[in-house]
This record gives structure tokens, C-alpha cells and sequence, in this order.
């Protein structure tokens, strides 16, 4: 079982010595990875429901909470760890540029040393956020498809060429190229299309919660459906509070949990500090790796 943290870009985990701390606690305990969470803007007064609370709200006082960019959260983290997976749960893809988002990506992928980035990408649920940007929310879907689809092509192709219905170019070079022509595209997200998604398109799929059962087995169909070995898309979910059900987790085809360090997204934090995550470390990885 690999072990993440989570929300890692939250709370007092925004400011710069903070982060640096607890990246580098989290290398030394064991976790394989650590995982931004992203809104570019929160429009203040909203209505779109927030799907993973019975409120349909983010929660109290989260409007004006502070949200790091998280490619560049993940940069500033990269340059004082040496494997830490640097991983974004999730990228709002259908609201950026892929070209620029795949160029950054693959920059961010290449100064920190190659095969580290775990690019998480969702379609959103904050229409405001989405008219606030310019961006068309109700085709995010199709999207984001063609996207992950543009910036697989910039990053494997040696003269990169691609023609869709939201973005086209032809014979293009985009460098630095990531370490073996690809960067992992892990799909978040608790709804049935999410998890086809995953099945379709994805190396990995990280349901924003706990991943049901039902979720999986719509993943792993849609795979199937798509010509895919199911076996080859990573599971992420919730860690459990109680580590004695990880290993049911690992029986059920989970490959990683992830450890929340904030509850602003609605999650218990289960680990606050970097004497937290170094104890959880000792008491938990140790006995799973």
C-alpha cells in the first residue's frame, strides 16, 4: 500500500516555510506522494451545490479561504525533496489552456527530476467559477476529454500535431518533454462519470471520498468496454481512520490512501503537524509498506 497526503496545500500549509516542512516530513515518514487540491476563484454568494457535503456548501468561512496555484505550490515543494510524487487532487483541466497546462506540467515533471508528477485533473462543479474565467461550464465534460487527449500528444509526440473542437495545432515543439514521453493522469471525482472517465482515459482514479464499490466496478467496466486492463489504472482513495481496514482496501484493488493534514475540504484531518505525519509514519506505513 503506497500512502499520500492530502489537502497538503491548505491552512497553514499555503505559506512557504510551512509547506517546506511538512514536504520534507512526509518524505521522511514514508508517504510516496503529497496532493494540492485547486480553485482559481470561489465567487462569493455561489449556488452551484458543492457535491461532497448534505449543505451543498464548501463550509463555513471557505469563500475567501487561501488556495495556492498548485503547479506552483508543487514546484516550490519539489526543489526541497528528492522523490516525493508531486500530485494535484485535482486540476480543474477544462478551465486552462492545455497547451500552457501541458507545458508547465512537463516543466514542473523535469526540474524536479523526472517520473514525480501525478497530474490529478477533474471537470469542476462551481459554474461561477467557470463564468468568472470565461469559460463554458455546461460542455466541461467533452472538454476535458479532448485535453488530456492534446496534452498526451505534446508530451510524447517528437513534432506534436492534434485537431479537435476546442483546440488544434500542427508540427508544434513543446519542451522539455516529460521523462518517457508521458505524465500520469490520475481522474477525480465521486460520480459515475468520473469514474468511466477514469475507465476510458485514465492511469489512475482518486474519487474524492472513499470510492464505493459500485464507483470501482463502473471504472473497471468502462475499461473494459475500452479495450483496457482495468488492473492498470491505480486506485487512490480516503485513508480510513482506522488503519485496521487498509488492508481490505488493498484486497479490493487500492493502491494508495490518502491521509487528509487540513478538514478544510470536508475530510477530518488525521494528521495536523509534521511531528503528526513522522508518528503516523512509525504507527501506520511502517506496518503496510
Amino acid at each position: 500500500m503506497k500512502f499520500g497526503l492530502r489537502y497538503a496545500s491548505l491552512g497553514r500549509y499555503a505559506n512557504g516555510p510551512a509547506a517546506l516542512e511538512l514536504a520534507q516530513a512526509a518524505e521522511a515518514a514514508g508517504f510516496d506522494s503529497i496532493w494540492t487540491v485547486e480553485h482559481v476563484v470561489v465567487p462569493h454568494g455561489y449556488q452551484s451545490r458543492y457535491p461532497y457535503s448534505e449543505t451543498g456548501r464548501m463550509g463555513a468561512g471557505l469563500e475567501d479561504f487561501p488556495i495556492p496555484d498548485p503547479l506552483i505550490w508543487l514546484a516550490y515543494i519539489a526543489a526541497a525533496t528528492r522523490s516525493l510524487k508531486l500530485g494535484t487532487a485535482i486540476l480543474i483541466l477544462p478551465q486552462r489552456n492545455p497547451v500552457v497546462t501541458a507545458k508547465a506540467v512537463a516543466t514542473l515533471d523535469h526540474l524536479a527530476g523526472g517520473r514525480r508528477v501525478l497530474l490529478g485533473i477533474g471537470v469542476g462543479w462551481l459554474a461561477e467559477e467557470f463564468a468568472s474565467l470565461g469559460i463554458p461550464f455546461e460542455d466541461r465534460g467533452p472538454r476535458t476529454d479532448e485535453y488530456v487527449a492534446a496534452m498526451r500528444a505534446l508530451w510524447s509526440q517528437e513534432r506534436a500535431s492534434f485537431a479537435g473542437r476546442f483546440v488544434s495545432f500542427r508540427d508544434v515543439f513543446c519542451r522539455p518533454l516529460p521523462a518517457g514521453g508521458r505524465i500520469p493522469i490520475i481522474v477525480g471525482g465521486d460520480t459515475r462519470a468520473a469514474a468511466r472517465r477514469a475507465g476510458r482515459l485514465g492511469d489512475g482514479y482518486f474519487p474524492a471520498r472513499g470510492g464505493s464499490v459500485e464507483l470501482l466496478d463502473e471504472m473497471r467496466r468502462a475499461a473494459v468496454a475500452a479495450g483496457r486492463d482495468p488492473a492498470d489504472i491505480e486506485i487512490t482513495v480516503s485513508a480510513p481512520t482506522d488503519p485496521a481496514e487498509i488492508e481490505a482496501l488493498a484486497r479490493q484493488g487500492v493502491a494508495r490512501v490518502a491521509v487528509p493534514v487540513s478538514s478544510a475540504a470536508g475530510l477530518p484531518a488525521q494528521v495536523k503537524t509534521p511531528d503528526d505525519v513522522l508518528r503516523y509514519g512509525k504507527d501506520v506505513i511502517a506496518r503496510f509498506r
